[in-house]
């Protein structure tokens, strides 16, 4: 058990923050005030920099390296801002992941080598207007017919709606109840019968476009299907175990961030005479983030160690996610009041991490789920909401 990052690790986490902190903040500000997402040409540098599917295999156009890797890179791009390092959270923990995983060889090989090239950004498609937290009561369909799968339905609260060039669409592949009828298909922007609904406003995650999917007798090839409706839905979930460690990290960031900035800010301002890092209530504060702070990190980073040779356990991903919300909240919502009206203000970025604070611990999984999971994997049982 070692708690030290290796060498290459560390040389991997000073270039991905020299990048970020030098090149970052401007256009970071720039997604915040026009809530769009990172342009083109910035995803492909970051491709050609080496910072997408950093822990995707190098036959697929990734680093081959580790999650904890990936995980490092992730923090460092969402301390500037959750838009500026959303296509790294996309391309080493999002639905890219579950093509690699589980889809067909050709698909594999069309899809993932284009994601860590930069010349594709790939969507999850979870959510519907009667099905969140209770995602198997998603009424949106795949029929199969001959070699074509025809989509129907509506899907909310895509992150990258309208943006992304591919979806992956949790759907319901065959008639059997509940989860057992669920699959996953690949849906591309240009899909015959695919619309989209107006970018949403949010409270934050500014920068990072969401919409509706609607899908009319939209057609896909069937080698599209990522997963089967047999067995598929646990496959799904398992590969989301993993986006919960990128969840978690970007939750972390926000947090991380927000105590670098304040811990610089209670050096320089003063109040009565004397640097406000020099009261002890000020220092008591700082204390506590730093403890809430660590602790993620470590927890996130257990889960992603543990899941080296496969993916993680829905015990330490739900714990890594569900603390790194939590603290996140409290973290910057501490860092803003020590900044006072400096934390306030939308010339600085405290604000924005604290509503996007808010918007981690929402997307992905609600943190109370988080706990029913955790519970759930603690006894060893799943617990049905419905009864």
């Amino acid at each position: 058990m070692h708690f030290q990052l290796t060498e290459d690790q560390r040389q991997l986490q000073e270039a991905a923050r020299a990048f970020a902190r030098a090149e970052l903040p401007a256009i970071a500000a720039e997604l915040e005030r026009d809530n769009k997402p990172p342009s083109r040409a910035l995803v492909k540098r970051y491709a050609e920099l080496g910072f997408l599917g950093i822990n995707i295999a190098g036959d697929l156009g990734g680093l081959g390296l580790g999650n904890i890797e990936a995980l490092i890179v992730l923090e460092e791009f969402g301390k500037i801002s959750s838009a500026v390092g959303f296509p790294v959270f996309e391309s080493s923990v999002g639905p890219v992941r579950a093509i690699e995983h589980f889809a067909s060889e050709s698909l594999r090989r069309r899809i993932v080598p284009a994601v860590c090239a930069g010349e594709m950004v790939v969507a999850v498609s979870m959510s519907e207007p009667d099905a969140g937290s209770a995602l198997t009561d998603l009424k949106t369909t795949g029929l199969i017919r001959g070699d074509r799968v025809v989509i129907n339905g509506t899907k909310r609260w895509c992150s990258g709606g309208g943006h992304a060039d591919a979806y992956v669409v949790y759907c319901r592949l065959s008639d059997a109840p509940g989860a057992k009828g669920i699959g996953a298909v690949l849906v591309e922007k240009d899909a015959p019968g695919l619309s989209f609904g107006p970018n949403e406003q949010l409270m934050g995650f500014r920068g990072i476009p969401s919409s509706d999917l609607h899908f009319d007798e939209c057609e896909v090839p069937i080698d599209n299907i990522i997963v089967p409706a047999d067995g598929g839905f646990k496959k799904l979930m398992e590969a989301f175990d993993l986006e919960r460690c990128g969840n978690a990290t970007m939750s972390l960031a926000q947090a991380s961030g927000a105590l670098e900035d304040v811990s610089a800010y209670v050096l320089e301002r003063k109040q009565f005479g004397k640097p406000i890092a020099e009261f002890q209530a000020v220092q008591l504060k700082l204390a506590e983030m730093q403890m809430k702070v660590e602790a993620a990190r470590l927890l996130i980073w257990r889960a992603a160690s543990l899941a080296e040779d496969g993916l993680p356990s829905v015990l330490h991903s739900s714990t890594g996610k569900c603390f790194a919300n939590t603290i996140a909240r409290e973290v910057t919502g501490d860092a803003m009041q020590l900044m006072g009206a400096y934390g306030y203000s939308k010339d600085f970025p405290m604000e924005r991490r604290l509503r996007d604070s808010w918007g981690w611990g929402i997307a992905g999984g609600a943190i109370d789920i988080q706990k029913v999971n955790i519970a759930g994997a603690m006894l060893g049982r799943r617990f049905d909401q419905r009864r």
